[in-house]
């Protein structure tokens, strides 16, 4: 086998016995790092399944990738020792053959460690339970769950206490400078099947190594029913007294602190090893020995007390948990839209795709991971549409029937404060206090770790296939701690181009401003890419050729016969968003005088969120607000406009007009990505002049209305029906095999 000329910065060893139910998502977390100059070097102890084959396989695919086998099985102590002496990276990180790596970790790590000058760093840890059987939780707790500190060996004594009130830091997988390690001849004690890895710490402390912790969550601990961590037979305990008992006599001449902290945590290792013989005595109904023991050590009594309470805590953390069960595969969509119903263009198309994805034979969950959704509506009611997903999970809420309601009484505070706004402002109050503005977006809320627990607590269980609902939630991938699940983010909008597009103007977007890098590096993280128009699709394929890209335009269904409606009726539909509010504010300041001058008679209807936007009309202009169902005013309208000066992705709103049969006048940039598709059954204006003539004209004469209502239809019933537009979206669910490993240029000049 060849070998790598160049060092690697991280040296990943994966010490593996009977591992081959996990060993492929270990090992594909690591190879996903974004940090790409790394070796993972897999030592075989010894296997009797397939875990060696397996090995090889992975060996084969991608050169970064080093397989030793053990003569014999000699524990994970003595293979890791063995990957010290073939580790040729910078530092060297331990990963268990049942464990994951989240792809940002190694480069987060190496980063901090050399900006702060540590020689070994470690991250909190999502312990998960792998047949779901309790929820996830957070390793640290208290200062270290949100900051960052440094551990000195007489902190370490005190937080590696076994069943002490601070959680164990031997339980951590730090990443450690290799020099460090062969400098000072350190390795692990073999003759530990356990608690091998605090060992190597108390050894690389008392050799002088800096120590720090941070607070990210980047190492995901499995917890399954061939996990040896959590096992702690008699014989395994013993070593570790008798382990604590040569450190204290090597420091009995240590400072006081170090001396203190070491024996009460020697204390905790025989009480341990007491409630194990005492267990055993019962176990072999010897109540007296059992009884003996617990008077001899009082100690021991708090440990009698675990096991009741670890089922207690089992019993009440099952229903904050999905249960995994045989079935139609799962398909889990991850996403935070406020999501209530087809009442917006993005809710509509996603809710196409679950329905796309009930027909395809998969079973569609949705999660959504941030309360930030409720913004200042503290419940909202789920219309019938939305029973097409099987389950329907949202952090921060509860559900009553139909109802999500928010538990945080900060959003009841909030609803209440606009409520007093509005008021304040109908009785001609006119003051800053009073100036009601918009929520954020949560599609690009801050991203919490209680949001990050959420996706691994109720995706992973429902993640055979996951699906990021726009890109900004390509950060929820990684928590589904499935890394060979296949995946895709659905883009709706390819960003950049719109931030162009405002900034152009002078505007500001209303969700997010991101650069072509950014947007690319995002897009990038899932195995496929979800776009709703042509040209959209074209620039993915040619920008990310290493990813499928799934062309899924929205699908519409069409009404029987075009319906011309009345000429002295436009409609306007959109949602509260930057795009509908500047092009709706256009048409009234620039195009509608034109329109009223001409014809006092014309009426504007708008529908949807965006009238939030407009707290006075204009003379003839009506606001609806949500429309429960929008078929009275396509039927009644006699021209639906979308005056839209900025934005990307399809216009979901002008499908949907053609379905209806409608007679459609649209600037360009409605018409983006359909132009070859939609263009000859849509009048294009894109000045203000333009827009009121053609619109004029539709109104002043019944025969081209109806003619263009007829090529609008006919326009949706070819190109826009859901056997045409979600085909390539089924093949992907249909043939969706594991991930491959990748390689780039850099990979092979690091390998070669």
């Amino acid at each position: 086998m060849n070998q790598p000329t160049d060092r690697p910065t991280v040296s990943v060893i994966v010490a593996c016995f009977n591992a081959a139910g996990y060993l492929r998502a270990s090992v594909r977390s690591a190879l996903d790092q974004s940090l790409r100059e790394i070796e993972v070097i897999i030592i075989d102890d010894g296997s009797t399944d397939d875990s060696a084959s397996i090995a090889r396989e992975l060996a084969a695919a991608d050169r970064r990738v080093r397989l030793h086998l053990m003569e014999r099985n000699g524990g994970p102590a003595a293979a890791r020792n063995r990957g010290f002496d073939l580790a040729r990276g910078r530092f060297v990180a331990i990963l268990d053959s049942d464990d994951l790596y989240h792809p940002e970790r190694l480069k987060r790590l190496v980063t901090i460690c050399d900006a702060v000058d540590a020689d070994m760093i470690a991250d909190d840890m999502i312990i998960f339970d792998d047949e779901n059987r309790s929820a996830p939780t957070f390793f640290f707790r208290y200062g270290r769950a949100a900051n960052g500190a440094w551990v000195t060996l007489a902190g370490y004594f005190r937080e590696s206490v076994l069943y002490g009130r601070h959680p164990n830091l031997g339980f951590l997988k730090p990443l450690i400078r290799l020099d460090l390690i062969r400098d000072h001849g350190i390795r692990y004690d073999e003759s530990l099947r356990i608690a091998e890895d605090d060992e190597l710490v108390i050894q690389l402390l008392r050799a002088g190594a800096r120590y720090r912790t941070v607070a990210e969550a980047g190492y995901f601990y499995r917890k399954h029913g061939s996990s040896t961590s959590h096992r702690l037979s008699l014989v395994n305990v013993e070593a570790m007294v008798m382990a604590g008992a040569r450190l204290a006599a090597d420091l009995r001449d240590a400072p006081a602190d170090i001396r203190n902290a070491l024996a009460r945590r020697n204390r905790a290792l025989r009480n341990t090893r007491d409630f194990t013989l005492s267990v055993q005595a019962l176990k072999a109904r010897r109540p007296g020995r059992a009884a003996a023991l617990a008077i001899s050590r009082p100690g021991l009594l708090p440990l009698f007390g675990m096991p009741v309470a670890s089922k207690v805590k089992r019993l009440f953390s099952r229903s904050g948990t999905e249960t995994i069960n045989a079935g139609p595969p799962r398909a889990c969509v991850i996403s935070n839209q406020r999501l209530v119903g087809a009442t917006n263009g993005s809710s509509a198309y996603l809710i196409d795709l679950a329905r796309s994805t009930r027909a395809a034979g998969h079973e569609p969950h949705l999660v959504q991971p941030s309360p930030a959704l409720f913004g200042r509506t503290p419940f909202f009611r789920l219309r019938p549409e939305m029973k097409v997903f099987a389950s329907h999970k949202v952090h921060g809420a509860m559900r009553i029937g139909d109802w999500m309601v928010a538990r945080d009484p900060r959003v009841w505070g909030k609803a209440a404060i606009g409520i007093v706004r509005r008021m304040a402002r109908r009785f001609g109050v006119e003051a800053r206090w009073t100036i009601d503005r918009p929520a954020p977006y949560a599609i690009t809320a801050p991203w919490t770790k209680a949001d990050q627990l959420f996706v691994t607590a109720h995706a992973r269980p429902n993640a055979d296939i996951v699906i990021a609902d726009y890109m900004f939630l390509a950060r929820a991938l990684p928590y589904v701690a499935r890394p060979n699940a296949p995946s895709a983010i659905v883009m709706h909008d390819l960003f950049h181009a719109r931030s162009g597009g405002f900034a152009a103007t002078g505007d500001r977007d209303s969700v997010a401003g991101i650069s072509r890098d950014g947007e690319l590096a995002l897009l990038g993280k899932a195995d496929a890419v979800i776009a709703i128009q042509a040209a959209e699709a074209d620039f993915i394929t040619r920008a990310l050729p290493d990813r499928m890209v799934i062309l899924a335009p929205m699908a519409a269904q069409p009404v029987d016969a075009p319906q011309p409606g009345d000429a002295g009726r436009l409609l306007f539909v959109g949602s509260n968003t930057a795009p509908n509010v500047h092009g709706l504010r256009w048409f009234i300041d620039q195009v509608w005088p034109q329109l009223r001058a001409a014809r006092p008679e014309l009426r504007l209807d708008v529908a949807g969120s965006v009238a939030a936007a407009f707290p006075q009309a204009a003379p003839g202009v009506i606001f609806h607000g949500m429309v429960d169902d929008l078929a009275v005013l396509y039927r009644d309208a006699g021209v639906v406009i979308s005056p839209l000066l900025h934005g990307s992705g399809l216009k979901i709103k002008l499908i949907e007009a053609l379905a209806h049969g409608k007679a459609v006048v649209a600037t360009g940039v409605t018409l983006q990505g359909v132009e070859d598709t939609a263009s000859h059954a849509v009048l294009r204006a894109d000045n203000a002049d333009d827009f009121a003539r053609a619109i004029l004209g539709l109104t002043a004469n019944d025969a081209p209305r109806a003619a263009l209502a007829a090529q609008a239809i006919e326009a949706a019933r070819v190109h826009f029906s859901p056997a045409i537009c979600y085909q390539s979206f089924r093949d992907w669910l249909a043939g969706t095999p594991g991930r491959q490993p990748p390689h780039s240029n850099e990979e092979a000049r690091l390998c070669a």
